[in-house]
């Protein structure tokens, strides 16, 4: 390594991005920048017990018509997913998974990774043009208690477990501090491939591995209900003994044509599952139950614990939900509880330990007022929570300012939790459109703020101001509202707000996936003339959608577009867009689903499957055309 560092110094032509003396960047970024996937990073559904998985089994049996499937099981690492895109076998660039469509750029961090191969080997078979490759950072058990030993040796503060440890490490604006720290990662997925063709999951693993990228090496092929459950009991009892944490094992179809046949939903695909153990569980004593005010103004009883480690955490809190619960369980202060991690994710109050109760507790009673503006609360009909009727509450405001800024919604970087506790507070912030009306001057006069940091904000604001329809909505933080429903409105509304504004509830019941509920809240939200002036303030203020559009004599709505070889007219990002926006989707394998393949030069094996499948296959220029057809 010396030498070759010598031989850098000495003629810096010579030195190239994948070097070994690269990997750690010498100048900190300011801020991360974003990254569209080609290809969604997806959620995966959750199995929570057997009869889940069962379940599952039978559904997928059922899509393919076939009595037995083959899956490829592997742990699910409890740890940060990342996508890594090589060109060529050279690593060009990796994101954070982000929403699932859009991550953050940490590519420098990654190149500190040393089981990060930045030069894909060639000696047992050829690499891709382009290679997508989905993993999962983690920190090895014995690595953390040695990261915590020098955190706290150098008297900052220890990590609470592994994963917070990754995810922290991963998002350094300086790679050195990144490169300090002990990350691995394990590949398991792809994402968009162009120049090989992989048929089965299995022998694109066993590819990874030639190539030098690290897989787990639990992955295993099973066959069938009786194979899958087994592999997932075997895990759960060896969870403990693994050298790194797990929270359940994911079981996905092997056979790719099979996955394309099954398709995806919104948010996950059909052909994959992830299979929860059962939650760990401690025990532990309430030593008080504060109310919690969210957006909605839902007053939410959380349980403040004496804190206790359960599930690789210190747990110090848990939601109680509602006063149903609370009487359904007789939970009270002072109270020995069982709590469990659902999911190893949320702190959750099993039951009562009546015998260890001391004398004299009494039942807990949420307060018919806002524990902080006072107002009345209120519980609706058919509804189990009691609601701060007050819309000015600080909290709700708090809670639906941090919404709109989220990353689903707008997405407005640097507007966090404390930023917005200090706005509010000072008066600055009562609607959501006071947004727009934050100047630099007044940001740079703030706690935890100075000239720099005031500056950047109000440039995230500025802009975010260009946004969609549907994640706009979205942030208007409607009840019922969520990501994907948001989707479907703007969708049937054109991306149009003044139609959305002046719709009738007939017409939002008459929409696919729109409930009466929902259509109520909507209806409700949109006939409050505080929300038209606010809806109305932002708009005024230069908030503008993309244009959605809509279908034409050339539709590519509902069409499955598969772009190959070298791209000269348009980049794939830019090809992405252009089918999206029209309402197609990108693929990046061919299946008999897929309608169209987009040929640049240097092609492959994929046109002459695309010939066998009956594909129309089409130049750059003859897409272009449909793209810009009237």
């Amino acid at each position: 390594m010396r030498e070759l560092e010598t031989l850098e110094n000495e003629n810096p032509n010579l030195i190239t991005r994948n070097s070994p003396t690269q990997r750690v960047g010498t100048v900190p970024v300011s801020e991360f920048g974003s990254i569209k996937h080609n290809v969604p990073m997806l959620s995966l559904a959750n199995g929570m017990n057997e009869e889940e998985l069962i379940a599952f089994d039978k559904r997928t049996q059922k899509g393919l018509d076939i009595e037995s499937v083959s899956y490829l099981a592997e742990p699910k690492l409890d740890g940060i997913s990342v996508e890594l895109v090589y060109e060529k076998g050279s690593f060009m660039y990796g994101s954070t998974r982000g929403d699932g469509f859009t991550g953050e750029n940490v590519t420098h961090n990654l190149k500190t990774i040393r089981s990060i191969p930045l030069t894909l080997r060639t000696n047992q078979i050829p690499v891709p043009n382009l290679l997508e490759v989905r993993g999962e950072v983690f920190i090895r058990k014995d690595d953390f208690q040695l990261l915590n030993k020098n955190q706290e040796k150098h008297g900052k503060q220890a990590f609470a477990n592994p994963r917070n440890a990754a995810a922290g490490s991963l998002r350094q604006l300086d790679p050195e501090i990144t490169a300090d720290r002990p990350l691995s990662i394990f590949c398991y997925e792809p994402g968009e491939i162009d120049g090989t063709n992989f048929y089965q999951h299995e022998i694109f693993l066993k590819s990874l591995r030639k190539w030098g990228l690290p897989v787990n090496p639990f992955v295993k092929l099973v066959s069938g209900i009786d194979e899958l459950l087994q592999y997932h009991h075997d895990l759960e009892n060896r969870r403990n003994d693994l050298q790194y944490e797990i929270d359940g094992t994911v079981f996905k179809v092997n056979d790719y044509m099979k996955r394309a046949e099954l398709g995806t939903r919104s948010r996950s695909p059909r052909w994959a599952i992830a299979g929860k153990f059962k939650a760990q569980q401690a025990t532990t004593i309430i030593r008080d139950i504060d109310i919690q005010v969210g957006r909605t103004g839902a007053l939410t009883p959380v349980a403040k614990l004496q804190p206790v480690f359960v599930g690789g955490v210190t747990v110090t809190q848990a939601t109680l939900h509602n006063q149903d619960e609370i009487n359904r369980k007789d939970i009270r202060i002072s109270d020995t509880v069982f709590i469990e991690r659902a999911g190893d994710v949320i702190p959750k109050i099993i039951k009562v330990i009546k015998k260890k109760r001391p004398r004299g507790t009494k039942p807990f009673q949420i307060p018919n007022s806002c524990p902080v503006c006072g107002h009345n609360a209120i519980r609706h009909e058919n509804e189990a929570i009691l609601r701060c009727g007050n819309m000015s509450c600080p909290h709700q405001i708090k809670g639906r300012v941090q919404h709109f800024a989220s990353k689903l919604a707008l997405d407005i970087d640097g507007l966090g939790e404390k930023i917005v506790d200090q706005l509010v507070e000072k008066n600055l912030i009562n609607t959501l459109d006071d947004v727009f009306n934050l100047n630099q001057k007044t940001l740079a006069d703030m706690d935890r703020l100075g000239e720099k940091s005031a500056q950047n904000l109000i440039k995230a604001i500025d802009e975010k101001k260009e946004t969609t329809f549907a994640r706009f909505v979205y942030g208007l933080g409607i009840r019922n509202v969520g990501e994907h429903i948001a989707k479907v409105l703007e969708k049937h509304y054109s991306g149009d707000i003044e139609k959305f504004q002046n719709t009738t509830i007939d017409e939002l019941k008459s929409i696919d996936e729109i409930g009466p509920i929902v259509a109520e809240t909507v209806i409700q939200f949109c006939s409050e003339e505080s929300n038209k002036i606010m809806i109305q303030n932002c708009l005024d203020h230069g908030v503008t959608f993309e244009k959605v559009k809509t279908k034409t004599i050339q539709s590519f709505e509902e069409k499955s577009f598969v772009f190959t070889g070298t791209l000269e007219k348009f980049t794939r990002k830019e090809a992405k867009e252009m089918v999206e926006k029209l309402g197609g989707k990108v693929s990046g394998s061919l299946s008999k689903k897929t309608d169209f393949l987009v040929a640049g030069s240097g092609v492959g094996s994929k046109l002459k499957k695309a010939e066998k499948l009956g594909i129309i296959i089409l130049s750059e220029d003859i897409f272009l055309k449909k793209v810009n057809s009237p």
